[in-house]
């Protein structure tokens, strides 16, 4: 039981870290991050798999937690999907690492690494490993020159960025 335990608690431990040779942004303030970001470009997994207009809102709560409301519109089953999680600062909270739970007391991580520093308005976010990439806008689209060095930025970090999904975001938020 303490062996299943101990795996348990590792392989747990290993979900919230970063790849290598990446670092998340430095002088990361949390209160000017939450709000609504929308999902530009993603690589594919099962849990966004379909969908389409995809958006997060972070909302800082009570007790010091984040709330975070995934929203995504899937053209197969005609209708929105949601999924709301917790977030915590993982360690020092003026670094843009962030672990976050959809289901109860699994976390993965959430890295920033890269974000408009002056006005918040994009980021590139990471998971723990290099299958896991986001890039996120305030708005609905990114200018294609930004576009262009985000990708590059991904790509030189490591990332298979011929595998990006372009999500559309055509629908009024609902």
């Amino acid at each position: 039981m303490r062996l299943l335990l101990l795996c348990c608690g590792l392989l747990l431990g290993g979900c919230t870290g970063i790849p290598d040779g990446i670092a998340p942004v430095s002088n990361f303030q949390l209160d000017r991050y939450l709000g609504k970001w929308y999902e530009i470009a993603r690589l594919d997994h099962s849990f966004e798999r379909g969908l389409s207009d995809v958006s997060a809102q972070y909302r800082l709560l009570p007790d010091g937690r984040i709330e975070v409301l995934n929203r995504g519109y899937s053209a197969e089953q005609r209708g929105w999907k949601e999924a709301i999680g917790r977030a915590l600062p993982l360690g020092d909270a003026s670094v843009g690492s962030l672990k976050v739970s959809f289901f109860g007391p699994f976390y993965g991580g959430y890295h920033i690494v890269a974000l408009d520093e002056r006005d918040y308005r994009w980021s590139l976010v990471v998971g723990p490993s290099r299958e896991y990439l986001w890039i996120l806008s305030r708005e609905r689209e990114l200018p294609p020159a930004l576009r262009q060095r985000l990708i590059e930025q991904a790509s030189d970090l490591g990332f298979d960025t011929s595998r990006l999904i372009w999500v559309g975001q055509a629908r009024p938020d609902a």
